[in-house]
């Protein structure tokens, strides 16, 4: 019996640390938004946040596949949701944010590439971080906000500042935008989902990595948000507001992940669409 502990904790060990950090999932879902227009159609987002270039399991030779990954999605917008560097991982370096943009760079989207910063980005530097991926053309939000024309229908991004490390505002920031006007809310933390009014939104976050380790029966141990538990990963529904918390692709503190592999997602917002139109999520 204790040969077999060792030997499923040996397995575990392994898995944990070195082969689910190292996946990254395509997931795909259709959302509908409470109150988005009908006359608009489906516009396709891939959404990828925490990167955490410079961690042990994210160099950018991985980001480069990340990267390539997301364009054969064939994504309208791209959206990108904070912590593209490394500044708390156990035998991580800092990857300079120069080299980080060069390879977003690449990232293709006919409504182009929109970003806000995580905690990490400000700790580390910000200003730079936003000022050499603004060089790459990538439009780095902080309550501020993106009108966006495809033909007839207009949509509008909201980027919202980092709960942790700046001064995030919800209120403000939505108030820049017409009435009625579909928005999708791009921040780096799910707390901000608290500040969201019902509407024609959808919220998107990362941060969490979905607590990077999520056991069965218990669920994800910690979450390094002022967010409830519940809004740690998936798509969540709450009061006629819709709010999608990623996984992530990299990791903090420790690079372990257990039952949260690492993803892009890809979200069909509008009209729902048909099953047989859907792709089905793979794994790579």
């Amino acid at each position: 019996m204790k040969k077999w502990i060792v030997v499923v904790l040996l397995f575990l060990t392994v898995w944990s640390f070195y082969i689910e950090p190292r996946q990254i999932m395509v997931r795909n879902l259709q959302i509908t938004p409470s109150g988005w227009p009908q006359d608009v159609d489906t516009l396709r987002t891939a959404v990828v946040s925490d990167l955490h270039v410079g961690s042990t399991v994210v160099n950018l030779e991985r980001l480069s596949k990340v990267v390539q990954l997301i364009n054969q999605q064939d994504p309208d917008l791209i959206l990108l949701g904070g912590d593209y560097v490394a500044t708390a991982s156990l035998g991580g370096e800092i990857v300079p944010p120069s080299k980080i943009a060069n390879e977003l760079s690449k990232l293709k989207a006919p409504l182009g590439v929109v970003a806000v910063l995580g905690n990490h980005d400000w700790w580390l530097d910000g200003e730079l971080v936003r000022d050499e991926f603004e060089k790459v053309g990538i439009l780095v939000l902080e309550n501020q906000v993106h009108h966006l024309q495809r033909g007839n229908d207009a949509l509008w991004v909201a980027g919202i500042a980092d709960d942790i490390a700046r001064s995030p505002d919800v209120d403000g920031t939505l108030r820049k935008i017409p009435d009625d006007a579909p928005v999708i809310i791009l921040t780096h933390d799910p707390a901000q989902f608290m500040d969201v009014p019902k509407g024609p939104y959808l919220t998107v976050a990362g941060h969490t990595h979905g607590g990077q380790v999520y056991l069965p029966f218990l669920g994800a141990l910690i979450t390094p948000s002022r967010a409830p538990m519940k809004w740690i990963y998936g798509h969540i529904k709450e009061e006629g507001r819709d709010l999608y918390v990623t996984s992530g692709i990299g990791t903090s503190i420790l690079p372990v992940r257990f039952n949260m592999p690492p993803e892009i997602v890809v979200i069909d917002i509008g009209r729902e669409v048909e099953a047989s139109e859907r792709p089905l999520s793979s794994q790579h």
